[in-house]
């Protein structure tokens, strides 16, 4: 039982994204259909679980906790379970913990991440104009945000920018944004858009602008030079030699990055994905709350890694999507 957890094709899984709530006070139009029926309350795992579940994977093997949502902050109490977790921290087990945010309510939490050992930060953030974040967010407003990642770079926090390359809405800000980065000191991945959950009137294919596009135009302006740096994660990173910036490209569809992945996907029901692009789950609940006893949940994880699948089969290269997902990217933390 103490043998590290190593899927079928020879992957260890070191890293866990765990979504602590399916609730957000943004509705993005890629991620959350405008009216979202949320989880009951009492469906929830308690932070208790929470941590009881992350400290059995930490045992197993797992180095990287990443804490997400819906937006893993307006979950209450969030910070007894980040105080909890930066004990793993302390005995070298955890080798980090982090969260990804919309960056809404990183003014109230920023110094208090920083005292449970919180390095960095992601902030998904996808325009600089007021107006159009407020269309992509539809219920987020840009000052609260910004002001957020100041009082994270305050805190000591390591700020990284998400950015979903959204098609006819963010093409022309693609220089003004790595031009922010490099001004403040940021790193810069952009992410294309997955095809997962209905999303009402918005359509993915409208929606799908390709990386390869985003890196051309790139070239046009930078000298590039691709970084051989790999974290066990989807991105791919390049060197803009002029700024010295570092540039990440998360390219689901356009170059299938499944090869190296090290991550399984807890969502704040108990349910864990081996793969994001996959429906498959395991049930990771019902044996924790079983018992008191850890033995039947670590079982219970290393038969789930034992189904971890090659990869996803996302596809835009037809006129109708294919492998898409039924599931709502914050019901299973992006």
């Amino acid at each position: 039982m103490t043998a590290p957890l190593i899927d079928p094709f020879a992957r260890p899984i070191s890293y866990l994204r765990v979504s602590v709530t399916d609730r957000c006070d943004f509705r993005c139009v890629y991620c959350m259909a405008e009216h979202m029926s949320f989880l009951p309350k009492a469906e929830l795992l308690t932070l208790e679980e929470l941590d009881r579940l992350c400290s059995a994977f930490v045992r197993l093997g797992v180095e990287k906790l990443r804490i997400t949502g819906g937006e893993p902050l307006v979950r209450r109490g969030i910070m007894t379970f980040f105080r909890a977790m930066s004990r793993h921290l302390e005995t070298g087990a955890l080798k980090e913990l982090t969260l990804t945010t919309n960056g809404s309510q990183l003014r109230r939490f920023a110094g208090e991440l920083a005292e449970c050992g919180v390095r960095r930060v992601n902030v998904s953030l996808d325009t600089l104009d007021a107006a159009k974040f407020a269309e992509v967010t539809r219920w987020g407003r840009l000052p609260q945000v910004l002001d957020g990642i100041k009082a994270a770079k305050e805190a000591g926090l390591r700020v990284k920018i998400n950015a979903v390359a959204l098609k006819g809405f963010n093409e022309d800000e693609q220089f003004s944004l790595t031009d922010w980065c490099a001004a403040e000191g940021h790193d810069l991945t952009w992410i294309e858009v997955m095809p997962m959950g209905d999303m009402g009137a918005e359509d993915r294919l409208d929606q799908y602008w390709s990386l390869d596009d985003l890196r051309a135009r790139y070239a046009g302006r930078y000298r590039i030079t691709d970084l051989p740096e790999r974290t066990g994660g989807p991105a791919r990173y390049v060197r803009l030699e002029e700024t010295g910036q570092k540039i990440g490209f998360i390219t689901p569809l356009t170059h299938n990055f499944c090869e190296s992945c090290n991550r399984v996907r807890l969502t704040c029901t108990g349910e864990l994905f081996m793969c994001l692009g996959q429906e498959d789950m395991a049930d990771l609940r019902a044996p924790l709350r079983a018992s008191t006893d850890d033995a039947a949940l670590e079982a219970a994880i290393r038969a789930a890694i034992v189904r971890k699948p090659k990869g996803h089969d996302f596809d835009y290269s037809r006129q109708a999507i294919g492998g898409q997902m039924t599931r709502h990217m914050s019901h299973t933390g992006g």
